[in-house]
């Protein structure tokens, strides 16, 4: 399973790195005219513009990836930052933390996106990274705590303590090589959940639309009535690639867990 995930990252990832050899066309560049069907020459056909979408799909993977990938490690970094700060120290930074944690898990994630987003006037890549990564660490944070709070009370770990090594280097080089599976983990949910969240924000048109990326395509589509002027395959291929991308980083969390988890390997 984790090499057909790992499969359509590499085909996406290539697409992305080789997009101006690959495109036939400048994503931006009006290249015939306004809403072509598909053919030989524009195999998706053209948007309203006479943009050609092939084009703009396959360099859309440019941004998506950026945003994605980068928005994931962010929230990986702050989730296990914040989880295991309150899980090794405990007390009362640890309820403060926990507490922290409990109102972003039951905030809705998507609704607090748009709701910040919307009142935010600078629109781009960096604020969307942001933006869905301080509203959606939550649920990482919490998993990381329980595993710290299981392997800070191990002979290992106690070890340490007792030879006078310093927390820093508890936290480092004891207890996050252990965990380096459930962070690994994390980080692929994280993505996918970034990658859902960059959609939705620039589908409603909560982002920079002037860039390119599969959400601004959607956001596009919509604003033209592509469904209702049969241009179906506007809306199809990038929501097509989100689903892969996303379909992909899914099966790779769903290996790592497997292979960790004896029980599910088993099964």
């Amino acid at each position: 399973m984790w090499k057909i995930g790992l499969g359509i990252i590499l085909f996406f990832v290539l697409m992305a790195v080789f997009a101006p050899y690959l495109a036939k066309y400048p994503p931006n560049r009006t290249v015939n005219l306004p809403y072509q069907p598909p053919s030989k020459q524009h195999w998706l056909g053209t948007d309203r513009l006479g943009r050609d979408i092939m084009s703009q799909v396959i360099h859309g993977s440019r941004l998506s990836l950026i945003i994605g990938i980068s928005t994931g490690m962010l929230m990986t970094l702050i989730a296990t930052g914040i989880g295991m700060t309150a899980g090794y120290f405990g007390g009362l930074l640890d309820r403060i933390l926990s507490t922290l944690m409990d109102i972003f898990l039951v905030i809705p994630g998507i609704p607090l996106m748009i709701v910040i987003s919307s009142y935010i006037r600078v629109k781009g890549p960096l604020v969307v990274i942001l933006v869905i990564a301080l509203t959606s660490w939550g649920s990482g944070a919490r998993v990381i705590r329980s595993q710290v709070l299981s392997l800070k009370n191990r002979e290992f770990v106690m070890a340490s303590k007792v030879t006078g090594e310093s927390d820093l280097r508890i936290i480092f080089f004891e207890i996050l090589p252990n965990m380096l599976s459930l962070v690994a983990s994390i980080f692929f949910n994280s993505v996918l959940y970034a990658i859902i969240g960059e959609a939705s924000l620039s589908f409603l048109g909560l982002s920079d639309v002037s860039k390119i990326t599969w959400g601004t395509m959607l956001y596009w589509a919509q604003n033209a009535n592509a469904l209702l002027n049969g241009m179906w395959y506007w809306v199809f291929a990038p929501g097509l690639c989100i689903v892969l991308l996303g379909s992909s980083f899914a099966l790779l969390s769903f290996s790592i867990d497997e292979i960790t988890n004896p029980r599910l390997k088993a099964r």
